[in-house]
């Protein structure tokens, strides 16, 4: 089959237009059955293809026909093997990477500056997490990539680890040395997964970090639907080698999946992956070149600065996506997050995720010069506006990052102990038996098991103070945390 076709697509409206009679799940039968308001607004064509895996259309669980077709489209695109469509989202096929290699008691080598979803895998898989300490960039207050001396020095003391994870790219687009990481993993015979939820464009031009199957991975999760043109939810999960059993995969990813699997998703991911094929290198340059004009106005404006290349002086920043624009706002006085607000209210804008330091903003081939001068005529007032309360900040001081805790039980066993609430200013030293985590971008600052630390109960109230999105407790309101019942002795 050729990269120009969609054979779940093209079926999927080729079953829709002998408009059979449906005695089948949905209810809403091709949107007769729906809220009026509601089909007016998505249209009779999307209803008439939100369908369920009766026999003509394959089904994803055990796909021979359509959907195996489209699939293996994919694999071609993406350099794979084997390719998996996720309706799970990146963070279902995270989980299908660490539970087709981990069980209860394996250890698993992770960077700490992991999506939540992997932490969720390991209490599910009952794992051990090895935590790598991922390079700090303290001029810009973020977490970067591993580095290949890290990966060494881990897999030296931990040669039977079951697996490594790597992000890559990171959420603010920088890659660390995939292709030297995975040669030393394997040197092991330890396969390597990688989180690429924020990479799916990179295996489409040649100026961008190199993609997971390009670098010789065993598995990746990728999200088509960030920044690939796919629709919310639907991701792919791309495997090559010997190391991972394919059937393995698909089985724990089919437990991992609704049996009620969307269409809508699945035939996005169709003709996204075409899309990508055919026309990808085109629409990325473009991209590529508008980001980089944005970029350079952003540098023009005072008190506000966009990372660029200088970025791979760092140790852990061997390649970096110019499509992710990192703006530090710190010598504006403010915070990303105030920063965030105020684009909001003023500009109408909306941008990816802020935090203590800065704004993220993403450029997609969705965008434009038209979108980008709304951002330059925003961030151009906004210099202007809080020009009398900007400082420069001595960023090796200020800058304030979580440290890692001791992990004193397995994360499945702290989740599953008995446990007690206690008042937040009272927990120091105690084992916490939740999460805790700042979305976006899902990294946590607890996980189940680790011993509380002062240093990270700080971390929390400042980012609170800052309005940041700090979540996972189920105390919404931080007044309590939930820790391992400590049992005394009966005296």
């Amino acid at each position: 089959m050729s990269q120009t076709e969609t054979p779940l697509f093209s079926g999927l409206l080729a079953h829709a237009k002998k408009n059979p009679v449906q005695f089948h799940i949905p209810g809403h039968k091709k949107g007769t059955g729906i809220d009026p308001e509601f089909k007016e607004f998505i249209g009779e064509n999307a209803l008439s293809i939100d369908l369920i895996n009766i026999g003509p259309l394959d089904d994803l669980h055990q796909p021979k026909g359509m959907i195996k077709q489209a699939q293996d489209l994919a694999a071609e695109a993406f350099g794979a093997e084997h390719t998996f469509f996720s309706v799970q989202g990146t963070s279902g096929a995270i989980m299908t990477m660490v539970m087709s290699v981990c069980g209860p008691g394996d250890k698993i080598i992770v960077p700490r500056n992991v999506h939540k979803s992997v932490m969720s895998a390991i209490v599910f898989s009952g794992a051990t997490p090895i935590f790598i300490h991922p390079e700090i960039d303290t001029e810009l207050g973020i977490s970067h990539g591993i580095t290949t001396d890290s990966v060494a020095r881990a897999l030296e003391q931990h040669p039977d680890a079951k697996g490594l994870l790597v992000i890559n790219p990171t959420y603010f687009g920088v890659s660390a040395d995939l292709k030297k990481i995975v040669e030393i993993s394997h040197s092991y015979n330890v396969p390597v997964l990688v989180d690429e939820a924020h990479g799916v464009h990179i295996h489409f031009h040649e100026s961008l970090p190199m993609s997971a199957m390009q670098a010789g991975a065993d598995l990746a999760a990728t999200s088509v639907h960030k920044l690939g043109g796919s629709m919310t939810q639907s991701s792919v999960l791309n495997m090559q080698g010997n190391l991972v059993s394919p059937k393995r995969v698909q089985s724990i990813l089919s437990m991992l999946t609704t049996t009620s699997t969307s269409y809508l998703l699945l035939a996005s991911l169709d003709v996204a992956r075409k899309r990508l094929a055919t026309e990808g290198h085109e629409l990325i340059e473009k991209t590529i070149q508008l980001a980089q004009s944005i970029r350079k106005r952003i540098n023009e404006l005072d008190h506000l600065y966009c990372v660029g290349e200088e970025v791979l002086e760092t140790h852990a920043a061997y390649d970096y996506d110019p499509t992710k624009l990192i703006i530090s706002v710190k010598e504006l006085g403010i915070n990303g997050f105030d920063v965030e607000l105020w684009l909001r209210e003023r500009y109408n804008i909306e941008v990816e995720m802020s935090d203590l330091y800065n704004i993220l903003c993403i450029v997609t081939p969705g965008d434009t010069e038209k979108e980008a001068d709304i951002l330059i005529n925003a961030l151009r007032e906004l210099s202007i506006e809080y020009h009398g309360k900007a400082e420069k900040i001595n960023t090796t001081q200020e800058v304030l990052l979580p440290h890692i805790p001791v992990l004193a039980l397995t994360p499945r066993d702290a989740f599953y102990a008995d446990t007690e609430l206690v008042p937040f200013d009272e927990s120091e030293g105690r084992i916490i038996a939740e999460f805790i985590m700042v979305y976006p971008p899902g990294i946590p600052i607890f996980i189940p098991g680790e011993i509380i630390t002062t240093d990270n109960l700080r971390y929390i109230k400042t980012n609170m103070e800052a309005g940041l999105p700090v979540q996972g407790p189920e105390d919404y309101d931080f007044k309590y945390l939930r820790v391992i019942k400590e049992h005394r002795a009966i005296r």
